[in-house]
């Protein structure tokens, strides 16, 4: 069954607008020509450091399957995490979520 992953960071204090372009021109384009399906990319409107995404995912095989092709890829090793790390702050959190039977996104 499909779910998708909800995932909520805190971003280093005045880098907000470079990690929005970043992924905008970078991650959201690396991943998805991987395979993943990225369905929103959002801002915090009272938390300037506040920035949320979520991603939809098939099946825990399928979401594995990208997480290794992804994460363990020699492009996100080596040019992407070392600046992931230099504007993100923290993951606050990762949590997977389902729709509700009559929900839009079903």
């Amino acid at each position: 069954m499909a779910f998708y992953e909800l995932r909520q960071y805190k971003i280093q204090p005045g880098k907000m607008n470079d990690w929005v372009d970043y992924m905008e021109q970078v991650i959201i384009p690396f991943q998805t020509a991987q395979g993943m399906v990225i369905t929103g990319s959002f801002r915090d409107e009272e938390d300037d450091n506040a920035y949320i995404w979520t991603r939809r995912f098939m099946s825990d095989e399928a979401c594995k399957a990208l997480y290794t092709k992804v994460y363990k890829s020699d492009t996100w090793l080596n040019e992407i995490a070392p600046k992931v790390k230099e504007m993100i702050d923290s993951v606050v959190s990762v949590s997977r979520i389902q729709p509700t039977p009559k929900s839009p996104v079903q």
